[in-house]
Formats: C-alpha cells, sequence, structure tokens
C-alpha cells in the first residue's frame, strides 16, 4: 500500500543540488517538472519499460505517438558478434521515434559492455541503458540483469567502463535487491551517480520476486532522496491514478509503464492528461480501436514482412482483444473461439478484415449500452 503524501509536491521538494530535474515555469506539466537526461528534456512523465518481444519499433512508435517521452529498445546482447540476426538489428532500429533513441545492453564483462555501448551510438542511440533489473533464468544465468546485483564491484566496473566508453548520457534500471534481505539500491544508486550514470529507473522488487506480489514504492522514495540524478519509478503502474499516487510518494521524476501499455497504449496519454488536467480521458470507442488496431498492424507486417508479421499480430490482437473487447462479447458470440478463428488468419487482408468486422459488429451493443 502507497501511504499518504506526507509533504505537497512543490518545486522545492524535488529540487536538490546538481540534479538533472529542471525546474521552468515553462516546462511543467500540470505542477510536475519535466526533466532532462543529459541535454535530453524528456517531453512527458510516462517512458515505456524495454519489454522484450513487446517494444519493438511499430509499438515504441506508437507508444511514443501517444505520449511516451521516451522508448527504450529491446535489450540486445552486449556480445556484438550475434547481432548479425534479424532479431538483433530490428532492436536497433529508430527510424520515426519521438524522443531520444534509448537502446537497452545486458551482460556481464565490463569490456565488451563498453564495446556494446560504442556499437550501439555508432548505430545512432542517444541514449545507452545498463540491465540490471531482468530477472529471466537464462539472463541471470550468465551473470548479467538483476544477478549483477549481487557483485557491487562488478557492478562498479561495468558501470565506469561504459560511461567512459561513449560521449551519450548512460542510464541503468535495476531492482531494489536480490531478494527481500538483501535489498541494496540505495548503495547501488549512489555507486552508480558516483560512477557517471545519468538516470535511474527503479523496478519496485527484487530479482526473488520476478514479477509476482505487490510492487513496493518506498525503496524508490529512498533512492529518489540519496541521489542527485532523475529516477523513474517501474513496476505496476497501470493507471493514471497510480500513476499520480506513485509520483507523490516517491518524487520520482517519472514513471516507467510496461505490461499495462500491452494491448493499451493509450495509458500514456491518459496518465500525460490526468497529470495536467486532473481528468481521465475515456479510453477508445470501436471506431478509434479498429483504426488504431489497422495502423498497428500494417506497421507490423511493414516492419517483419508478411509471415512474421501476421504471428506478431496474434499476440498483440490478445492483448487488445484483453483490454477492450472480451467483455463486449455477447454471450452467443464468444471471446476464445473468436480469438482462435483469428489466429488460424495467414495474411495481413484476413486480419485487418476480422479485426474491422469484429468492431463493426460490436458497435450495435456498444450503442444499446450507451
Amino acid at each position: 500500500m502507497i501511504p499518504p503524501l506526507s509533504r505537497p509536491l512543490r518545486p522545492e521538494n524535488i529540487i536538490r543540488r546538481n540534479c538533472t530535474i529542471k525546474h521552468d515555469e515553462n516546462k511543467l506539466l500540470g505542477g510536475y517538472p519535466l526533466f532532462h537526461i543529459g541535454s535530453y528534456r524528456i517531453g512527458s512523465k510516462t517512458v515505456l519499460a524495454p519489454m522484450a518481444g513487446v517494444s519493438d519499433l511499430p509499438f515504441r512508435r506508437l507508444c511514443s505517438r501517444l505520449g511516451a517521452g521516451f522508448a527504450t529498445s529491446e535489450m540486445v546482447t552486449s556480445d556484438t558478434r550475434l547481432w548479425h540476426t534479424d532479431k538483433s538489428r530490428n532492436r536497433l532500429m529508430w527510424d520515426g521515434i519521438q524522443g531520444p533513441r534509448s537502446v537497452q545492453i545486458a551482460g556481464s564483462e565490463p569490456a565488451q559492455m563498453a564495446a556494446a555501448a560504442r556499437a550501439c551510438v555508432d548505430l545512432g542511440a542517444q541514449i545507452v541503458d545498463i540491465n540490471m533489473g531482468c530477472p529471466a533464468k537464462k539472463v541471470c544465468n550468465k551473470a548479467a540483469g538483476s544477478a549483477l546485483l549481487k557483485d557491487q564491484t562488478l557492478v562498479a566496473d561495468i558501470l565506469r567502463a561504459v560511461v567512459a566508453a561513449v560521449p551519450v548520457p548512460v542510464t541503468l534500471k535495476f531492482r531494489t535487491g536480490w531478494d527481500t534481505g538483501t535489498r541494496n539500491a540505495t548503495h547501488i544508486a549512489r555507486l552508480a551517480e558516483d560512477c557517471g550514470i545519468q538516470a535511474l529507473t527503479l523496478h519496485g522488487r527484487t530479482r526473488a520476486c520476478r514479477f509476482e506480489g505487490a510492487a513496493e514504492y518506498d525503496t524508490i522514495a529512498e533512492v529518489v532522496a540519496v541521489v542527485h540524478l532523475p529516477v523513474i519509478a517501474n513496476g505496476d503502474i497501470d493507471s493514471p491514478h497510480k500513476a499520480r499516487r506513485v509520483l507523490l510518494h516517491t518524487n520520482a521524476a517519472a514513471v516507467m509503464i510496461g505490461r499495462a501499455a500491452q494491448g493499451n497504449p493509450w495509458l500514456f496519454a491518459q496518465v500525460n492528461q490526468f497529470l495536467a488536467e486532473d481528468t481521465v480521458p475515456a479510453g477508445p470507442d470501436l471506431p478509434q480501436l479498429a483504426a488504431l488496431i489497422h495502423e498497428h498492424f500494417t506497421a507490423l507486417y511493414e516492419f517483419y514482412g508478411i509471415y512474421l508479421g501476421c504471428r506478431i499480430a496474434r499476440k498483440h490482437l490478445g492483448w487488445y482483444l484483453d483490454r477492450h473487447l472480451a467483455g463486449r462479447f455477447p454471450a452467443h458470440l464468444r471471446a476464445d473461439v473468436w480469438r482462435q478463428s483469428f489466429n488460424a488468419l495467414a495474411t495481413p487482408e484476413e486480419q485487418l478484415n476480422a479485426v474491422a468486422q469484429l468492431c463493426d459488429r460490436l458497435n450495435p451493443l456498444e450503442d444499446q449500452a450507451a
């Protein structure tokens, strides 16, 4: 639970010595100061989380257009010898992205991480993010991701090597600790600041928690209090009201939205408007939903090709269905049956027509409910 705010969120409660959060009366979002990462002003208090298999270029473009201040690409390995694959090449593209071009790298060898950072900058990255938050076994088994939190000396070596290697801001995404008995986020945060890291993203769970249970925000508030860097709060940010409560409780510079954006990229705009105007705009109506799915899926087909684009569209359709459509199905038309039929479709035309016909079919029901 997030306790009540102990003091009002005023500029004097946010601005600290040498802090890169800039207070400018012309750059406020509903009383919430916008912030900088290096020289890059971030245009909103919401950012998209890097998510493997989700935050590809089409999805990042979509979320950026709908209000995400920036969108970090999917994690890439620090072993550049593996970058010859289509998967790695696709993760290192930024065409059409609004906001600074940010890429996340993962690894456990300082020299290799530095080389990967240089390669990313050569390809156009404007911010390099270091992953020390991924709880996946295949990452942690290689002593990367959140496994690094157990070795603070290695953490320092990696951070110093990457910061020294590139002329762009380097940021760090991490967790509160390895497990509940070894929460060391404040120590890692101070270490990161000393090493030249220019922004932090902290997920309110330990590695052992993975994505289970509720995220906690007290540790994020503690980190905000001990560093002079912008700190982005991450974990269970799933509504405009939750975003504001977390910002107020932690004094974080922004919130990072991950799983809650799947099938719901409007969430960024909703949070931004709620922070600015204290009102939450309505979600999309069916014609708007159909148009956005059409835009998103068309981008997937263009980016991946027809075969892979159709397969990836099925995954996203499931999220759109769960978020916006499943509850609108009449009793005689089961959502799970319709989804099974959609997953059998193999061409863009079939998929787009199926979505359009479904939304047309459900429209009269929505009108009746209104």
